[in-house]
């Protein structure tokens, strides 16, 4: 009721005033992760948000009033007071042909999901964490809901760092006897025995093709990490079994790289997948086992796109430098040789042949895969302390993550390219 009436009085306000408030994300911001938060707070309260593409590395206009105002300096977000005329007139210059910069107008905040077990894993999520510093509201779900259909709920999806192809996430060899590891195992065979599943991979891909299918009926989904090639495997492998003995009690099948269907993926393609299970990767998707990079001189370009024309691709790489800080993860970037022709890549590390951030649409929908685990964190172990992102308020590599949490707010129709 209290959220009804602010929402009621910021509407009334509007009138009271002729300014705005802009929020800058160039180098002037304090506060770049809070600032998406008082943006998605202002749509919750059903007021109106322009995201200015590519001006001051794509900032917010929002009209002012002093409830707005009062969260920005609470929240310790940089903001500016600026008149209509001044309004006129960014506007007027973002509007000119040779300007590469647009104006997209966010609507409804989006009601977010983030794909994670109930149980503490002995790891962190970049997104979970960004989310609740930048003070984002999320529900955590996982196969039992998403298996009961409540995916129809929710706009936009993460996958936390998971292993959709059954093998939980190849540690086996280093830590299969740890409490965290077993109890991952019993607690997935459960849920698998539940829904009439044999095994925890046949329960994985079920639930991966109904994720596909929730992309394909206009949900935006978004992950990281091992979420992201893991993912494509298990389509794949749809017709096969990928997983030894260690992971569901049978051999792998003996024609398992020759029977992996392709076509069934989003991203990847003619991939190889890793059979022993002592080795920690899946696939050679993953450039990790093989990158000539170090932390100092480990770093990836953002592409940059017709903010007219190409209006997502656009607000996915809103940032206040197109340069990246590269980070490690189980998975940390994508072969580019194995990439599908379709398939957008907008962030990239040209030098060593890899991209670290693809885009693409599949039916009314889209996905984006952003390798790497933790941006302000270059190797993060197993047992790791969390990132404390207070210590990290302009990261922009966390930019990126919140960059896909707020684009699905802007007009369906812009979303159509």
């Amino acid at each position: 009721m209290k959220q009804i009436f602010l929402a009621i009085f910021i509407v009334i306000s509007f009138n009271l005033f002729s300014s705005s408030i802009l929020i800058p994300m160039d180098e002037t911001q304090k506060d770049h992760l809070k600032s998406y938060g008082i943006a998605y707070w202002t749509l919750q309260n059903g007021v109106e948000v322009k995201w200015l593409l590519n001006y001051r590395g794509g900032s917010f206009l929002i009209q002012n009033n002093k409830e707005i105002e009062n969260e920005c300096l609470i929240r310790g977000v940089s903001y500016e007071i600026i008149a209509d005329v001044q309004v006129a007139q960014i506007l007027s210059n973002i509007s000119q042909n040779d300007v590469n910069m647009d104006v997209e107008k966010l609507e409804k905040a989006p009601k977010i999901a983030v794909y994670s077990p109930k149980n503490k894993q002995p790891w962190d999520d970049a997104v979970t964490l960004v989310l609740t510093y930048a003070e984002i509201p999320y529900d955590i779900i996982y196969d039992s809901e998403i298996l009961d259909g409540k995916l129809k709920d929710y706009d936009w999806l993460h996958l936390h760092h998971e292993d959709f192809t059954g093998q939980y996430g190849k540690f086996y060899s280093a830590y299969h006897n740890t409490p965290w590891y077993r109890e991952q195992v019993a607690e997935n065979e459960t849920v698998a025995q539940k829904y009439g599943f044999s095994k925890v991979s046949e329960l994985k891909l079920t639930v991966a093709k109904t994720i596909k299918a929730y992309v394909l009926n206009g949900g935006f989904m978004f992950a990281m990490c091992s979420a992201t090639d893991s993912y494509d495997i298990a389509l794949a492998a749809e017709n096969t079994d990928i997983c030894t003995a260690e992971f569901d009690y049978d051999a792998i099948a003996p024609n398992a790289q020759e029977e992996l269907d392709f076509s069934k993926t989003l991203a990847f393609t003619n991939f190889k997948i890793e059979k022993n299970p002592y080795v920690y990767q899946k696939s050679n998707i993953d450039v990790s086992a093989n990158r000539k990079a170090t932390e100092e001189n480990d770093y990836f370009s953002l592409f940059e796109f017709s903010a007219k024309w190409d209006p997502i691709p656009t607000m996915l790489c809103q940032n206040h430098t197109n340069l990246i800080r590269g980070f490690m993860g189980q998975s940390t970037a994508f072969k580019k040789d194995l990439i599908k022709s379709n398939v957008l890549i907008m962030g990239e590390n040209k030098s060593l042949n890899e991209a670290r951030y693809i885009h693409g649409i599949l039916g009314k929908g889209t996905w984006t895969f952003y390798g790497g685990h933790d941006p302000e964190d270059y190797r993060h172990y197993v047992y790791d302390k969390p990132t404390e992102l207070i210590l990290h308020p302009n990261s922009a590599g966390y930019r990126l993550i919140l960059n896909n949490v707020l684009f699905p707010a802007a007009k369906k129709k812009n979303l159509k390219t």
